[in-house]
């Protein structure tokens, strides 16, 4: 089961979403998180901050979690 990120944009950085979910909180950690680790969006390792995110995109990060955006309701 996922956990729902709600993003009030049409999309969301990858590095703002990782923020959002409360996964890493600081710029510089998730920078280097990404450049060491990376995650998996949407089946595929990604370790730019900057690839965008839209409602439905799910990012699996191992050892913490699944989490899928999901636009938020106005």
């Amino acid at each position: 089961m996922y956990e729902k990120i709600e993003i009030s944009t049409t999309y969301i950085t990858l590095g703002q979403f990782i923020k959002l979910a409360n996964i890493l909180e600081s710029g510089g950690m998730i920078k280097s998180f990404l450049k060491d680790q990376g995650v998996i969006v949407n089946k595929e390792r990604e370790h730019r901050r900057g690839r965008k995110l839209y409602p439905n995109d799910v990012v699996e990060v191992e050892g913490i979690g699944s989490f899928i955006a999901v636009k938020k309701e106005m």
